[in-house]
Parts: structure tokens; C-alpha cells; sequence
């Protein structure tokens, strides 16, 4: 007679119930554990490859983010130093014409960058856009009209970078 207890089995045990036994059901599930494992892994060094090219990108961003800006300055640069130079030979005339023009390539490198001038004279006063710096009375245009413009504002991709600095008409008073 056997004393050992871990051999007897009895009819209708798990072990005859099903082909393999549970030494292969074991198995199957170390099985699905380990490929479980491997995708946990792999899912990890994903996400960790994610940050680092992440904080890359975000970083070579904000080195070169403003390249577009600052290559498209320069011809406008280049146009403020030539006429620095022949200012001493060059009438007035021509130093105006290269101030003009050296303008407008500042305003065409701003706008290629998104920055759109906000220059509201006439318009109704925009608390939103606009920097009242005083009020006037006129008898030609409307209260709340924006009279004259201080100073121009500028919009950064629809967004207020610097409001306009502006006059707005006054209610006329008896």
C-alpha cells in the first residue's frame, strides 16, 4: 500500500478531466505570462524613447524656433547698415527711399512670421486690441471712435503681442 498522498489520485480529479493536465495548462499560462511580460517591456522603452525624442524636439524648438524670423531680418539688417554707411554721401532724398524700403522688409519678414499690425484709426475703440492713453473731444466723429493711433498694436498668429496705443473721441460737451 502507498502512504504517499501527493500520488493518490482519485477518479475524477482535475489531472483526468482534461488532456495535458494541469501541467500544461501551468505551462500555457507561464506562457501568456511571459509574453505579457516581453509587451509590458517593450511598451516601456517605447514610452521612454517617446520622452527623449520629446524633450528633443522640444528642445531644438526652442533653439530654432525663431530661424525663419531672424534669417528673413536680415536683408533688412543689411539695408540699415548700407545706408548707415552712405549717409555722409547720400541726400535726403535717397536715405528716405532706403528707409522706406528697408521698412518694408521688416513688415514682410513680420508678416511671414504671423504678426499682423493692428492700426485702428477710425475704427470703434476695441478694449480687447486697443490702449486708450487719453480721451478727446471731436465734433466729427463719434464717441468711442479711435481718433489717432500712438502707437501701432500687432497680432502674433491671432494673438495680442502688443495692443494699439490710441486717442479715442470723447463725448462733446456743451
Amino acid at each position: 500500500m502507498d502512504n504517499n498522498p501527493i500520488k493518490t489520485q482519485t477518479p475524477g480529479t482535475p489531472e483526468d478531466a482534461a488532456p495535458g493536465g494541469l501541467e500544461q495548462q501551468l505551462q500555457d499560462a507561464r506562457d501568456q505570462a511571459e509574453q505579457h511580460w516581453n509587451a509590458y517591456l517593450r511598451a516601456v522603452a517605447d514610452l521612454d524613447n517617446y520622452r527623449k525624442r520629446a524633450a528633443r524636439e522640444t528642445e531644438h524648438a526652442r533653439q530654432f524656433g525663431v530661424e525663419r524670423l531672424a534669417a528673413s531680418l536680415l536683408p533688412a539688417l543689411d539695408g540699415l547698415e548700407l545706408g548707415s554707411g552712405a549717409a555722409d554721401q547720400a541726400d535726403a532724398a535717397t536715405l528716405a527711399e532706403g528707409q522706406r524700403a528697408t521698412l518694408k522688409l521688416l513688415r514682410k519678414a513680420l508678416e511671414a512670421a504671423g504678426v499682423d499690425e493692428i492700426d485702428p484709426a477710425g475704427e470703434p475703440f476695441d478694449p480687447e486690441r486697443h490702449e486708450a492713453i487719453t480721451t478727446q473731444t471731436a465734433a466729427d466723429a463719434a464717441p468711442g471712435t479711435v481718433l489717432t493711433v500712438i502707437q501701432k498694436g500687432y497680432l502674433l498668429n491671432g494673438r495680442l503681442l502688443r495692443p494699439a496705443r490710441v486717442i479715442v473721441a470723447d463725448a462733446a460737451r456743451p
